[in-house]
């Protein structure tokens, strides 16, 4: 199992929940959501390969190698049963996980993330890759922007969305553009089916990338899945409503203890 050895933190008490975070984030983007889980959950957020303080592992990555860093980081606590929460890649990562090691699984929360693309909404995620690789990540950071954040938040909280830009350009560009590939490539809708954990589903209003007509197609394809569209919110779910996030996230985890 190729695998690398995740750096992680752990807050609060109770059954374990992963947090997997997306693109050129870190693990440091659920603290604000993880707040109102640390008084009833052990809250596990880690880096993802390549990604803050985690080691870079070999090249190319494909999701398989994702999933097995983090079943690694689960001996590793040796932790038996997992709730898993993750964001945009990390909500491909999770649902992956569960379909590799169902007995491991507790419950999967898929945020703002994608399947059942038509080939029009993979052509425009091509397009951002393929721009990228062109004229490199900097260009494309005023498009990210639009993309992830409400104009009103951009307007009123520069700093946290200066802060979140500074992430992607502390990425290696390598690894950006080798995890965008994966999100870009991976499509879940032939295996969703498959998962039997219960699962939530829950995207912004306006994420054009992880739109709600693609959540609701999840959502079906789930065999035990509850449904939740953020009103008037983008991508970036965590770093501009962790109170939504945060506590659709913990009512949804106590039904599941």
């Amino acid at each position: 199992m190729d695998s690398v050895d995740c750096s992680y933190s752990i807050k609060g008490s109770g059954p374990a929940v992963f947090f997997v975070h997306g693109i050129g984030a870190r693990k440091t983007s659920w603290n604000e959501v993880c707040k109102y889980l640390e008084k009833d959950f052990t809250c596990i957020s880690y880096d993802l390969r390549g990604h803050g303080d985690s080691p870079k592992g070999f090249m190319p990555y494909s999701l398989e190698d994702l999933v097995n860093d983090l079943e690694t980081l689960r001996q590793k606590l040796n932790i038996q049963k997992i709730h898993i929460v993750g964001h945009s890649l990390g909500g491909m990562i999770g649902p992956a996980y569960a379909l590799s090691f169902p007995e491991n699984v507790k419950s999967v929360s898929l945020l703002s993330t994608a399947a059942f693309r038509t080939l029009v909404d993979k052509n425009k995620v091509q397009a951002v890759l393929e721009s990228m690789r062109e004229k490199g990540i900097g260009p494309i950071l005023t498009t990210l922007t639009e993309r992830w954040f409400t104009d009103k938040f951009i307007k009123q909280r520069s700093a946290d969305v200066e802060f979140r830009l500074q992430q992607v350009l502390e990425t290696d560009v390598e690894v950006f553009l080798d995890v965008f590939r994966i999100y870009a490539e991976t499509e879940m809708s032939p295996w969703l089916n498959k998962i039997k954990h219960s699962c939530l589903v829950l995207t912004g209003e306006n994420d054009g990338g992880c739109s709600p007509r693609l959540n609701h197609l999840i959502a079906d394809s789930l065999s035990n899945s509850e449904l939740c569209i953020l009103k008037n919110y983008k991508h970036s779910l965590l770093i501009e409503a962790p109170h939504e996030v945060g506590e659709k996230v913990r009512e949804f985890l106590l039904k599941q203890s």
